[in-house]
């Protein structure tokens, strides 16, 4: 084997964003090893995965899972599996790109072990940024993220003690115009209709809810440090600009490029490099013609503002948001709510939490867990 291909694993690799990394990867395969593949519930993918791109180990999300048998891999389960691939040295780059709390772990545990992470995790900044940003900062990794807005963010900032602000670009999703009525009565379908980014479902509703800009701006503050004072958000339904930022004189820089997430996945795993990837034609600026940007409508997205008063109160706020959300969000997609419940059980939520300012890592799951108790016993 190639000692520098660099050695990468994937936590996450049966979802989106593992399966485009996986054809990023295999567009640049002279340039990287795998180690390790893991998957939840679809377990055929993963045996399809790892019999094509042949890693040293796999992680079958159940922990009483079924032996996958394929010669020269080896089969690990549950949390235990993560746990031993993240704290394999010899990984050069994690990408986590998990959805949930179940990446949190894993991500600490690589951290402790001195490997740097590609991060496409919201969960782990949201629940625990306080804890993961000082961590990899001692131990000298480096996380890149994977989100197309911090990605870009992540490409225009060279010293961050220059810069102003940061401007976060959202696309506004299906219903930016719409009216509240026709989001009161959203069907599931109608919800899941992004109108230019193909993702999981959970995260494609917080995008029609605005949720997902919301959890991105506690994300940006934790990965660059930015008081949330000077972390903006603006409409720009086309998505080509995936986000700028303001230099304290006055210079605006932004990251543009054509809506794809193979482009910020290649850009984490590869950084510092650059190499030719996958696109699927060149960026024309004729071809685009015009870029419409609007102000945030927050009395129809209420998420973005619930998510800037959580994160400026800290501690256990954002993992109390974050959890009534996500429990929120999979009792909408069961047709169980209306798509504007979920703003007002996760409000509710958030009025009846008793704040923990420094929570540690295992007071965050519990804190986690006892809300989405309460969530669903709201939901009923």
């Amino acid at each position: 084997m190639n000692s520098n291909k660099r050695k990468i694993s994937i936590i996450g690799s049966t979802g989106s964003i593992g399966r485009q990394a996986l054809e990023v990867i295999e567009k640049l395969q002279d340039k990287f090893e795998i180690i390790a593949l893991t998957g939840g519930a679809n377990v055929e993918l993963l045996r399809e995965q790892a019999l094509k791109f042949k890693p040293k180990y796999v992680c079958v999300g159940n922990s009483k899972g079924e032996k996958l048998d394929i010669a020269g891999v080896k089969t690990l389960y549950g949390q235990e599996g993560l746990e031993e691939i993240c704290s394999n040295k010899e990984n050069d780059i994690i990408l986590v790109s998990v959805s949930g709390k179940v990446g949190l772990r894993p991500t600490l545990t690589a951290i402790d072990n001195g490997i740097d992470i590609a991060l496409a995790n919201k969960e782990t900044l949201v629940m625990a940024g306080d804890i993961v940003m000082p961590r990899a900062k001692e131990k000298g990794v480096n996380i890149i993220p994977v989100d197309s807005e911090h990605c870009a963010i992540h490409q225009c900032i060279k010293d961050i003690s220059q810069v102003d602000k940061l401007i976060i670009t959202a696309s506004g999703g299906p219903f930016l115009h719409k009216t509240i009525d026709d989001m009161k009565n959203a069907t599931v379908a109608q919800a899941l209709n992004h109108p230019r980014w193909s993702m999981g479902k959970k995260i494609t509703v917080d995008s029609a809810t605005l949720m997902n800009k919301g959890l991105e701006i506690i994300e940006a503050h934790h990965l660059f440090n930015m008081p949330y004072e000077k972390i903006d958000v603006v409409v720009h339904p086309q998505s080509i600009v995936h986000s700028a930022i303001e230099y304290v004189d006055g210079s605006v820089i932004a990251q543009l490029g054509l809506p794809s997430m193979h482009i910020p996945i290649q850009y984490a795993i590869t950084y510092p490099e650059r190499f030719e990837g996958i696109k699927s034609k060149s960026f024309s600026f004729a071809d685009i013609a015009r870029l419409d940007f609007e102000k945030p409508d927050f009395e129809k997205f209420p998420s973005v503002k619930m998510a800037y008063e959580a994160g400026k109160i800290g501690g256990s706020a954002t993992v109390c948001m974050n959890a009534a959300n996500e429990e929120a969000v999979f009792a909408f997609l069961e047709d169980k709510i209306k798509l504007y419940e979920i703003y007002q059980i996760t409000s509710k939520m958030m009025e009846q939490h008793h704040l923990v300012k420094t929570p540690s890592i295992d007071e965050i799951f519990e804190i986690d867990k006892e809300v989405r108790v309460k969530t669903r016993e709201l939901i009923g």
